[in-house]
């Protein structure tokens, strides 16, 4: 499953204000993100998540997005301007080499990783960086399509993740998704 990258023209379909109904990002991630904080969002799409979080988080916190697709990239910075919140978003070009995180080592609070870790390659070298970039006591929450990712793939990437250090400290399925918060000690 891995290798797999969100096509452009997608994230058109991922805007939908129809997704709202059954996901809504406030709901979704508002138990794990308050004022102040930093959140690191990898493979970000246009933005679907974006806006709510840099909302969430407030003028004092930050909001770091990363992109493997330059066009979709592009559309987070639209939409984030157009909506007054670009002050809050940092937006990182990712590479086939990595998350291009490096900048923020230690500094990360929240790191939702949304739909996408079945499209890394690299699983244990994607949640290495994550791990270095999340602050001790920070957290991350892996969640993931049930009609797109079968149970051993994600399995499969929970097991990078914990490779990597972090520990599970809850597993909760939704109605679409498999899903489990895992935080760095």
């Amino acid at each position: 499953m891995a290798g797999h990258v969100c096509p452009f023209w997608a994230g058109y379909l991922l805007l939908s204000p129809l997704r709202r109904m059954l996901e809504n990002p406030y709901t979704m991630l508002g138990p794990f993100v308050e004022e102040g904080m930093t959140v690191l969002e990898p493979g970000c799409g246009m933005g679907y998540f974006t806006l709510p979080l840099a909302r969430m988080v407030g003028p004092g916190g930050r909001v770091v997005v990363v992109e493997i697709e330059p066009k979709m990239l592009s559309a987070v910075e639209r939409r984030a301007r157009k909506a007054g919140l670009l002050d809050r978003i940092v937006l990182c070009l990712a590479s086939g080499e990595g998350p291009g995180v490096e900048g923020f080592l230690e500094s990360v609070d929240f790191a939702p990783v949304l739909y996408m870790a079945h499209e890394v390659p690299d699983q244990a070298g994607f949640f290495l960086e994550l791990w270095k970039a999340i602050k001790s006591g920070g957290r991350m929450l892996v969640l993931e399509p049930k009609f797109h990712v079968t149970p051993n793939d994600f399995e499969r990437a929970v097991a990078a993740a914990e490779s990597a250090g972090f520990r599970i400290e809850k597993r909760f399925d939704g109605r679409f998704t498999r899903n489990v918060l895992m935080g760095k000690p």
